[in-house]
């Protein structure tokens, strides 16, 4: 109750924000504390709403940036509109389809090839489908893209994130998109082998469990991290609720009207941004890693969410399944 009420009158928490700031709020004064080392970010989902937000403002910050996008032509659109504002903007586009391993590794070695660091990596892009769909590896859809490609993404780059890390002396900063309905998710509905390809299907649900997987990937790859000293940190975040593609794809009357009854609830794109920025930039959260945060403050996740066992057993399956299909594939 504490929490609903603090974020209907945006009353800030310990980190000085809460829910009524905004990208820039947050961010404040960091473009002069970043300003001698240039940070690279990679921001996916970043050519429309709260992706191409955080790029804006993390690139009025100094950050360089690499999109990766499907469309490339959005892209370049994202960098025209962010370079308007900042010229001096150092934005780079790459081709990416999360949904497919094959596009994932170009990707990655592409990014690679140049040569450059990398210091956030930004795991924001999300997809929501109301009917069964199977990527190209034949895997349900919304798992495919909001979890599966992201962890390959993050494992074919984690070393890199360790190098830039390890040669700079800054920290490197992994961000997870969550949302807030992981909490939906019931443990015995949490099977693996169903959310790759389930024996019934529900969008909702599908959707709550890639973002329930999202929180336990950030636990387990932070504990890995700490574990080997890298200094490499890890959290998930909950945007808020915001008017996004995502949302504004389930065109019903029923939808509709429920977002006229609850706009003074809804946050607006930077507000729903401010999260993601803060972790990914605020000095504030130096060393803190496998948490996860709402309105720019720490919280608490569901239980299921929190489950160290169920971190662990999701990676290892996660990881031998990625694995032996890229070895399929170069055979």
């Amino acid at each position: 109750m504490k929490g609903t009420l603090r974020y209907l009158t945006g009353v800030a928490g310990p980190s000085g924000f809460g829910s009524n700031s905004t990208a820039e709020q947050v961010t404040e004064g960091i473009s002069s504390l970043i300003s001698t080392t240039q940070l690279t970010a990679i921001i996916t989902g970043a050519t429309s709403g709260i992706g191409a937000e955080t790029a804006r403002v993390l690139a009025k910050r100094g950050v360089r940036l690499v999109i990766p996008a499907r469309d490339l032509k959005k892209a370049a659109e994202v960098k025209e509109e962010i370079q308007k504002e900042s010229p001096e903007a150092e934005i780079i586009p790459l081709e990416l389809d999360l949904s497919s391993f094959a596009s994932i590794k170009r990707f990655s070695s592409a990014f690679l090839a140049l040569g450059l660091p990398l210091n956030i990596l930004i795991n924001n892009a999300g997809k929501f489908c109301p009917n069964l769909e199977f990527s190209d590896d034949k895997f349900e859809m919304t798992f495919a893209t909001n979890y599966l490609g992201h962890f390959l993404l993050t494992e074919l780059l984690a070393e890199k994130m360790v190098e830039t890390a390890s040669r700079t002396g800054i920290e490197g900063r992994i961000i997870n998109i969550s949302s807030v309905i992981h909490g939906w998710v019931k443990r015995g509905r949490f099977q693996f082998n169903d959310l790759l390809n389930p024996k019934s299907y529900n969008g909702t649900r599908a959707y709550a469990q890639s973002k329930l997987a999202n929180i336990l990937h950030a636990k387990e790859l932070a504990r890995r991290f700490k574990e080997r000293n890298a200094r490499v940190t890890v959290n998930a975040i909950h945007p808020g609720i915001v008017k996004t593609g995502i949302i504004r794809d389930q065109k019903s009357l029923i939808t509709d009207s429920v977002f006229f009854l609850a706009s003074k609830l809804l946050k607006s794109t930077s507000q729903g941004a401010s999260t993601t920025c803060f972790v990914a930039l605020s000095h504030q959260i130096n060393g803190v890693s496998g948490k996860y945060f709402v309105d720019c403050n720490q919280t608490s996740c569901s239980s299921l969410g929190n489950d160290e066992m169920e971190a662990r057993k999701l990676w290892k399956r996660t990881r031998a399944l990625i694995h032996r299909l890229l070895s399929e594939n170069t055979t």
